[in-house]
């Protein structure tokens, strides 16, 4: 289909479009594009107005922050997957990003663009979830900082303002710690049916402390708070895994049932404990 018509914006700044953003009251920020354009292509969304902030470099970077990294909402996924700092301080955000999509997707998609989405079928916004990260966001009232456990509210919706930008996220390092990521898929290159994020810290034989969240198991991430709580031992993984369910609300659509989802979600749980574990 063709879109409905509406006015193209370039923001040569994050003051610029959100100043533009305030101009009409229908607007749409235009990052990567990659979500955007297919639902201004079938008409599901009509603005009047696209503010498109690819040009605003100032915000592509990937900077040592001390104990976390700081990268900026226009990077792009490919950058994220091969950048030096994010590949020796967290690197299951750099094999999370390079599994999105195909090639071509990475080379336009941006960081900013899939949080800003909130797709529960999203790869990033759980693995950020798992790794407490923080978004930056500034609009006409300045600026404020958000848990990305709060930033996602639920299906395609977050806290974002109609003129605020997602301008940074802040991860926090890794360091000594055995991560995974596994999603399921019925085709290649496709979202996750279900997705497991895990990030486990131990020594002595012991589980010192675990990070686990759900991708698609609900309308945004879903942290395994129970299934955390559960893992003392590796010998634990098992009850982890049955555990692991609480709190989660799986949709049932054409890639799967609820009750699928939910026996699927506890095999993924389970291998991506072995996997964390054992690195």
């Amino acid at each position: 289909m063709i879109p409905a018509p509406f006015d193209y914006e370039v923001a040569e700044s994050v003051e610029h479009a959100i100043d533009l953003l305030g101009s009409r009251e229908d607007a749409k920020l235009l990052a990567g594009g990659h979500s955007l354009l297919p639902l201004l292509r079938l008409r599901f969304t009509r603005p009047a107005l696209l503010v498109d902030i690819g040009r605003i470099d100032d915000l592509r970077y990937v900077w040592d922050a001390g104990d976390k990294l700081a990268i900026g909402g226009m990077t792009r996924h490919h950058n994220i997957q091969n950048d030096p700092l994010v590949q020796e301080h967290c690197q299951i955000l750099s094999y999370a990003a390079g599994l999105i999509g195909d090639p071509q997707v990475r080379h336009r998609g941006t960081i900013g663009g899939s949080l800003a989405h909130a797709d529960p079928a999203g790869d990033l916004p759980a693995v950020l979830t798992a790794l407490d990260a923080e978004v930056v966001i500034r609009g006409p009232a300045g600026e404020r900082t958000v848990p990305v456990r709060e930033f996602v509210t639920g299906v395609f919706d977050t806290v974002l303002g109609p003129q605020d930008v997602l301008t940074e996220i802040r991860v926090p390092k890794v360091g000594p710690a055995g991560w995974s990521y596994l999603k399921f898929t019925r085709r290649a290159q496709d979202w996750a049916t279900v997705g497991v994020t895990a990030v486990v810290r131990r020594s002595n034989g012991m589980i010192d402390s675990s990070a686990i969240a759900f991708t698609n198991m609900g309308p945004k991430p879903v942290r395994a708070t129970a299934a955390e709580r559960e893992l003392k031992t590796p010998d634990n993984i098992e009850a982890a895994a049955e555990a692991s369910l609480e709190g989660t609300d799986p949709p049932s659509d054409t890639q799967g049932s609820a009750t699928y989802r939910r026996h699927l979600a506890k095999v993924l749980v389970q291998r991506a404990l072995r996997e964390a574990i054992s690195r």
